[in-house]
């Protein structure tokens, strides 16, 4: 760890400074979005629909998964450094897997602000109760493929019940 690092980023309150002085830590933070003093996951998923309606009318579906499957490699790289240096395996101003997995869910969700806002309040939902086995993956998998791959599940049980509401609704 760096010795410009201070106690006080070490034990919970990562600073502007931290993220900017590893690009892990600038990935993982969500560009600094994750250091929001309340609710940083939700403003990480947020940060995922801009990014989502910039890349989406320029990318192809196939160009799009791979930039999804890159993003989800470089995020665990990014987190199990990031949660090395702080201490913590899953600190709460790691962001990058909420705007991964959400991005994931806008591809298959129908683009219409109905659709997206429900997509949303489900993925957040899930991302928060962690039903099983999201609850098992975060609390055995302490290494940055954990952090990404329990918002990977948060995101198919969002889909799944999106699927769900589509079939039912017509």
């Amino acid at each position: 760890m760096e010795a410009s690092i201070t106690s006080a980023e070490i034990y919970g309150r990562p600073t502007l400074r931290f993220v900017f002085s590893h690009p892990a830590h600038f990935i993982a933070f969500g560009f600094g979005v994750g250091l929001s003093p309340v609710a940083p996951g939700t403003f990480g998923t947020l940060l995922a629909l801009p990014m989502y309606l910039w890349l989406a009318p320029r990318l192809g579906n196939q160009e799009f998964l791979l930039i999804l499957a890159g993003m989800f490699v470089v995020g665990a790289w990014a987190c199990e450094v990031t949660g090395r240096n702080l201490g913590v395996h899953d600190h709460g101003g790691m962001v990058w897997d909420e705007v991964t997995a959400f991005l994931a869910v806008l591809f298959f969700t129908p683009a219409t602000p109905l659709w997206q806002a429900s997509a949303f309040l489900l993925f957040r939902l899930f991302d928060i109760v962690k039903p099983m086995p999201i609850s098992h993956i975060d609390r055995s998998m302490h290494n940055g493929l954990g952090v990404m791959f329990d918002d990977v599940l948060a995101a198919f049980y969002a889909l799944l019940c999106l699927a769900g509401w589509k079939l039912f609704l017509g």
